[in-house]
């Protein structure tokens, strides 16, 4: 009995000691694997004033417009040595109607799955933003005044979150003393194509104290093979009263430079940028047009819970495809939001948009320029030569 009791009380010890070091390598392993799915999103509605929509003025309710109204799921899990794999679904939808801001796309924002280290950067595949968008659109009036009513004039410069590329690999640094760049390429995948459809986007961004500046640029390639921009195109891009008559383009190339300075509670901002559609063989125009817009902004907070930022653009035209008097459009757009909580705001926007000048029309004739306000207006524009917005609304992030 003797022999017995001692032979089991050493098993014992030592199952004991082989289940803690058991438990300590699962531990390990835990803790060096870590990982984390977040659901995120948010509800914005307001009531919106428009004084005139194709020759009616408009009371309604519109969705998204301090913040584009959505959720998503994201994720990531370390994988050691400072790597962690990451992805990112993002789904826009409309509260007033339930119904999803794109028909036929799920995660119509945002789709995509990738590495990140934080030696070598982020390596990212799927439906995603342009670094053009990224680096740049921050420091844009979009950011400050919100892209509904404080865009440049139908978003023709894509600063807004109007342009995602389907079949995409981008690829963005880490941040060096200030400085990072990021860059993208789409993929058609058309057999026997490789060019067409395609999409190419790269950015830098530079940030010291105060002072933020970037510059970026976009070219989205038709596939050449419809007198549209053909859906089997990796990119699309906001279409409006200002740019009805360049759809049958066979690329849109876009490019930016803008800068913020920051002191106390006061921001001030400069952007300019260069939008140009270029003609081909299905094209229904046949020089290249161009838009170049000059933008200003200043935001101020005036306490923690209130701030109130104020913009103008001045959007050119070239005069080209017979058009002698090219097109011009001046905004001037205000934002005022008083933040209940950190996920609670509510807001009001302001913005008035003039167009003068000629442009082409759907049908590639030449017709008298009319104003889209923002980007909220781009289906609704004006039957005269001016257009006034405004909104209340709220918005809650969680």
């Amino acid at each position: 009995m003797k022999n017995s009791h001692f032979s089991y009380r050493t098993y014992r010890g030592k199952a004991l000691k082989t289940l803690l070091v058991a438990g300590a390598s699962i531990g390990a392993f835990g803790a060096h694997a870590q990982s984390s799915v977040t659901l995120y999103g948010v509800l914005d509605d307001s009531i919106a004033y428009v004084n005139n929509q194709k020759g009616h003025s408009n009371v309604y309710l519109r969705q998204g417009n301090l913040y584009a109204s959505k959720f998503g799921f994201k994720g990531a899990e370390d994988l050691g040595g400072g790597t962690s794999a990451i992805f990112d679904l993002q789904a826009g939808f409309d509260p007033n109607n339930g119904t999803a801001s794109s028909a036929g796309l799920l995660f119509n924002r945002q789709a995509y799955v990738g590495l990140q280290n934080r030696r070598w950067g982020t390596l990212t595949m799927g439906r995603q933003y342009t670094p053009y968008f990224l680096l740049v659109g921050p420091l844009a009036s979009s950011t400050y005044l919100t892209g509904a009513t404080g865009a440049h004039p139908g978003d023709i410069d894509s600063l807004d979150t109007t342009v995602r590329i389907n079949n995409s690999v981008t690829w963005t640094s880490p941040t060096w003393q200030g400085f990072s760049a990021s860059a993208l390429y789409g993929l058609s995948g058309i057999p026997g194509s490789v060019g067409a459809g395609q999409t190419w986007s790269g950015a830098v961004r530079y940030a010291i104290g105060g002072v933020n500046l970037a510059a970026g640029f976009l070219r989205m390639n038709n596939t050449g093979r419809t007198a549209g921009f053909d859906a089997g195109a990796t990119g699309s891009f906001a279409t409006s009263a200002l740019n009805a008559g360049y759809l049958s383009a066979r690329a849109v190339q876009n490019a930016a430079v803008a800068g913020t300075w920051t002191t106390g509670a006061l921001t001030l901002g400069l952007t300019y940028t260069n939008v140009e559609y270029l003609s081909g063989s299905y094209s229904a125009f046949r020089d290249t047009a161009v838009f170049n817009t000059y933008a200003a902004l200043a935001s101020w907070r005036f306490t923690p819970a209130f701030d109130v930022a104020a913009g103008y653009a001045w959007t050119l035209a070239s005069r080209a495809n017979g058009v002698a008097s090219a097109a011009r459009y001046q905004q001037v757009s205000l934002k005022q939001a008083y933040h209940l909580s950190k996920r609670t705001t509510l807001y009001a926007l302001q913005a008035w948009q003039h167009a003068s000048g000629q442009t082409l029309g759907s049908n590639g004739a030449i017709v008298d320029a009319v104003p889209d306000v923002g980007d909220s207006q781009n289906s609704s524009p004006s039957s005269t030569r001016s257009q006034f917005v405004g909104m209340l609304g709220i918005a809650t992030v969680f």
